[in-house]
């Protein structure tokens, strides 16, 4: 059962080295690695690239002749997909020694679609720290998932529970490929992509595994691209977006109380509060607004 491992790749050169090692370094060596550069302009890259191929037969390269950006990077690595299990970890991410096998320990279950091992937070430096929100994510899956060390959900319980605080770390997330491929990721979105894919495949009756294995580092940035589109309020306007399709979706399903979840929206509210005072400091009026009126919103 080989896994396929796709690495969209746009920024940090010293990064995706370290991403790429990690994923070479695995116990269970039974994956392909499948790069798909988005352009980055970096001179050295093309030796390294080419050094890579030319060690490791499992490895895949392809430069995109013209920038994608992440979400047509992310869809043009679907296509790519040959085997039937499916992985598009991060670039700047880090997967332990016993990712790959601990992936392959829960789609032993025919029945599951989806699978979220453990997840450890790690900053710029490599360091493991826990946020806020990465506090609240845990407290979300466990009030989900109780103290199982595997489980596995499905239906409105888990659409629910996602969609009042999306506990999901999408580069550690490993796919049954018939799923992910069925549904791809919706164009308008660059933030939350990631969760209504996941949100899609369980609407249609996929089955979602947490295991409580620790295989894989999400590296946080204090200042990614989605924490500065959370900032000046692009973030929680695509977010918006997003949960309104949600309550309708839901609701043609019958699952209110998930409906219900989508339209309050607590956790991407309480987001917006804690971003506040960063806005202030930066002076930030106009996404001070934005984040003032998504607060606000009934």
């Amino acid at each position: 059962m080989t896994i396929d491992v796709m690495l969209p790749y746009y920024g940090d050169v010293a990064m995706m080295k370290a991403a790429v090692e990690s994923i070479l370094a695995q116990d269970d060596r039974d994956f392909r690695l499948t790069i798909v550069d988005d352009g980055y302009p970096d001179e050295s890259l093309p030796a390294y690239f080419a050094s890579l191929t030319d060690r490791d037969d499992r490895v895949r390269y392809l430069r995109n002749e013209v920038n994608l950006g992440a979400n047509g990077n992310y869809r043009k690595c679907l296509g790519l997909i040959e085997h039937d299990y499916t992985v598009i970890m991060g670039a700047d991410d880090i997967m332990l020694p016993n990712y790959i096998g601990t992936i392959r320990k829960g789609f032993r279950n025919p029945d599951v679609d989806i699978v979220q091992p453990g997840v450890e937070v790690i900053d710029e430096d490599g360091v493991v720290y826990e946020p806020l929100g990465d506090k609240v994510k845990d407290f979300l899956r466990r009030r989900l998932v109780g103290e199982s060390t595997e489980a596995v959900v499905a239906g409105e319980p888990v659409a629910k529970s996602l969609i009042t605080g999306d506990w999901l770390y999408f580069p550690s997330v490993a796919w049954r490929s018939t799923a992910i491929k069925q549904h791809s990721f919706r164009e308008q979105y660059n933030v939350v992509q990631d969760l209504a894919l996941a949100m899609d495949i369980i609407m249609e009756g996929g089955r979602l595994m947490v295991s409580d294995t620790v295989c894989f580092q999400y590296r946080r940035h204090r200042e990614s691209d989605s924490s500065v589109r959370a900032l000046d309020g692009r973030r929680f306007a695509e977010e918006r977006a997003f949960f309104d399709e949600c309550v309708r979706d839901f609701k043609k399903l019958g699952w209110d109380d998930a409906a219900n979840a989508a339209r309050l929206h607590i956790s991407s509210r309480l987001h917006a509060v804690t971003l506040a005072p960063k806005v202030v400091q930066k002076r930030m009026w106009p996404g001070l607004r934005k984040l003032a009126a998504h607060v606000v919103r009934l």
